[in-house]
């Protein structure tokens, strides 16, 4: 009897480490693209004036910018950001791309 459950045992661990290898692989094999950012036809307005509020230990000012939603430019108001250490913020901006207008998001570099 025990010879049986212990045959039952091995067989349940192989089976359970040949199912993580095989989604290990599967998932080896996949390719994320970084998502294309949507092009707008019509050029965004020009970037309202805002004056930063004064300086914050640990953050980084985030300016407004023109966002496109919903068929049309909307103001998203400029905002803090918690400071990563070691790394610089990049602000967003807007770039000609095929024919329109695309938004890069910012972002945090090295």
């Amino acid at each position: 009897m025990k010879t049986y459950e212990n045959g039952r045992r091995a067989y349940r661990m192989m089976a359970s480490v040949l199912a993580a290898a095989t989604l290990s692989l599967s998932l080896a094999a996949c390719v994320v693209e970084p998502a294309q950012p949507e092009v707008v036809r019509v050029a965004p307005p020009a970037p309202r004036a805002e004056a930063p509020p004064p300086p914050r230990p640990g953050f980084v000012w985030v300016n407004g910018h023109w966002k496109w939603a919903h068929g049309d430019y909307v103001w998203e108001p400029g905002h803090w950001k918690e400071v990563r250490v070691g790394y610089h913020w990049v602000p967003g901006h807007w770039a000609e791309r095929g024919g329109g207008w695309a938004w890069i998001e910012g972002h945090w570099a090295s």
